[in-house]
């Protein structure tokens, strides 16, 4: 996966957005304006890809005790957020993508009952 494929799957979600809240380096993809992806374009110019997703607390564990390339949210909540280094290159891009997917799902189902409703 390169930064192009990562950041069109993003926005092919429903009422997904990029920022650059933070800086020029750090690009944020919300959903109903709440954070679910962060990953800086300097680690992937020096092929050091790696992406912050939220996760439940209890599979973020999980993931961590399995996967050595899942670690703990750089810069972020430990309990909520999984930093995932895709350069190590032992984690299929399928299961990638459903760590992607699930930390979207994860925002969509935290938000108002009337927001949710937009998405059925």
């Amino acid at each position: 996966m390169n930064i192009e494929q990562l950041r069109n799957y993003c926005l092919s979600k429903q009422q997904v957005t990029e920022h650059f809240p933070f800086d020029e380096d750090v690009l944020v993809f919300k959903v109903a304006g709440k954070m679910f992806l962060l990953t800086s374009l300097k680690s992937w110019e020096e092929n050091q890809q790696a992406i912050n997703l939220k996760c439940d607390p209890d599979y973020a564990l999980e993931l961590r005790e399995q996967y050595e390339s899942i670690e703990p949210g750089y810069h972020m909540s430990k309990k909520h957020w999984n930093t995932v280094r895709l350069f190590d290159g032992d984690l299929d891009m399928l299961f990638v993508k459903q760590m992607i997917d699930d930390s979207y799902d994860l925002i969509v189902k935290s938000l108002p009952k009337k927001i949710q409703n937009e998405f059925l």
